[in-house]
């Protein structure tokens, strides 16, 4: 049977597919913001490592400078980019937050990758209101678009802080694992 990740997935590769062959005959460049099986590309993985790397360090500048605000966006993309690292590992392009989120969580079902699934969870939108400051992506949406200058929870900036190390460590282990 499958989960509900995995018919996502098919359904972000099926979109990227349709746009970049209406792009095609339009003979216009091909984009897509779905999700597009490529060749693995480690090189590319390691590059998404170090941004996720950088968006760490540009977290802990921006909290330290006191803009804890954008501090939860570098959070997210820090969280992103190790994401787009194992996705780029094992053969796919993404240009598409939920599509990434249905691909880390089926590759998990499918036991290619072991990751913290509260990661996954963090980085999903919550459809429970009162679970919504577990979720990075929507504390990152609301911290760009609203106008609060900082966070006022130390404690959730710690935990995103803790859990952006421990994942660049442990994605760096699968971008250089195997061949």
């Amino acid at each position: 049977m499958d989960s509900q990740a995995s018919k996502h997935l098919d359904w972000c590769l099926k979109k990227a597919e349709k746009e970049i062959e209406e792009l095609k005959k339009q003979k216009k460049k091909a984009r897509h913001r779905g999700l597009l099986k490529i060749e693995p590309n480690r090189k590319l993985a390691v590059g998404h490592l170090e941004k996720a790397r950088h968006n760490l360090e540009v977290f802990r500048l921006l909290r330290k400078n006191n803009s804890s605000d954008w501090s939860i966006t570098a959070g997210f993309y820090t969280l992103y980019h190790c994401f787009l690292a194992i996705a780029v590992k094992h053969g796919y392009e993404s240009r598409n937050q939920t599509c990434t989120i249905a691909l880390m969580e089926t590759l998990q079902e499918q036991g290619k990758i072991s990751i913290d699934r509260e990661i996954i969870e963090f980085m999903k939108y919550e459809e429970d209101e009162k679970n919504h400051e577990d979720s990075l992506i929507e504390l990152r949406e609301d911290y760009t678009y609203g106008v609060d200058l900082e966070v006022k929870d130390e404690d959730q900036l710690d935990k995103i802080e803790k859990l952006c190390v421990e994942f660049i460590d442990v994605v760096k282990g699968i971008v250089y694992e195997g061949g």
